[in-house]
């Protein structure tokens, strides 16, 4: 997409991949990880990379992808700290020299704590053995949480808790775009690993920073490839995909039953293996 005033974006989609897990999801399906949102916001030579995806060979499709786009790579923004929206940054920042990684200070310590070795052991290299790079990520801030591609401001937004902590978006006004990361998903189930104990309601709160950004258009982190991004619809599901959880968490004492529940009401949800996941946490 383009405007008058010079800058456009576009969307790569990681497909899912599979998962190093053997037992399936109950209603059967391969564990698999949800698609993977990355988006290049560009002018006329430069362009900034919003959450590269997590695999080397993700890294590499979607090197590829920046460079046929013939922009000049300037920025990569990370939008929180899950490793599936940045441990690919490092290989495009060794392949586009001069290229700069940047969060807002809260994305950074949660960045630095999933690049830990105990966490990547234990969640990302066991999920994903000999796939995650291993080249050093050195994000840094900005002033202010601004900066600018060819005069135009990005500006970073720190929204607090959504699907995880410390998380952010990136508003680009004169695009009227959110690139959203998780705070907002579209058309793939939710993490909700880590929404208890007021989790969603922090979430909801985030929501609300996001909406008030009157975009016209967001692209969520997870988001169905066959969908638009349309910015009021994806609000309104993501609202209601945490509002079904607050309703039917509690009007069910098992995961099973749960996943069941959330799984009938949005049957048309891409990946439900992240739902059991996120439903094996919350009653764990």
């Amino acid at each position: 997409m383009s405007t008058d005033a010079g800058l456009g974006y576009e969307v790569f989609i990681s497909d899912p991949i599979p998962m190093n897990m053997t037992e399936p999801v109950p209603n059967g399906d391969r564990r698999r990880f949800s698609p993977l949102s990355t988006t290049l916001v560009h002018g006329e030579r430069d362009a900034v990379l919003v959450d590269p995806p997590m695999t080397t060979d993700q890294a590499v499709a979607v090197g590829d992808w920046v460079e046929k786009s013939g922009k000049n790579l300037t920025h990569i923004v990370v939008t929180h700290g899950h490793g599936d929206h940045w441990f690919a940054a490092g290989p495009l920042v060794e392949r586009f020299s001069g290229t700069k990684v940047v969060a807002g200070a809260g994305t950074i310590e949660q960045m630095k704590f999933h690049a830990s070795a105990e966490v990547r052991a234990a969640v990302w290299d066991k999920g994903f053995p000999g796939q995650i790079p291993t080249i050093p990520v050195h994000a840094e801030t900005v002033p202010d949480n601004r900066f600018q591609l060819e005069g135009h401001d990005l500006v970073i937004v720190e929204v607090g808790h959504s699907d995880t902590d410390d998380t952010s978006v990136l508003h680009v006004p004169d695009l009227e775009l959110v690139v959203a990361g998780d705070v907002i998903y579209n058309g793939v189930h939710q993490h909700l690993g880590e929404s208890a104990n007021g989790g969603r309601d922090l979430w909801q709160s985030a929501i609300d920073i996001v909406e008030g950004l009157q975009a016209r258009w967001i692209v969520a982190g997870h988001k169905n490839k066959a969908l638009d991004d349309e910015a009021q619809r994806t609000i309104d599901e993501t609202r209601g995909y945490l509002r079904a959880t607050d309703e039917l968490f509690p009007a069910h004492d098992n995961a099973l039953d749960f996943f069941n529940a959330m799984l009938n009401r949005f049957p048309e949800r891409l990946n439900p293996g992240a739902l059991w996941s996120g439903a094996l946490a919350l009653y764990k």
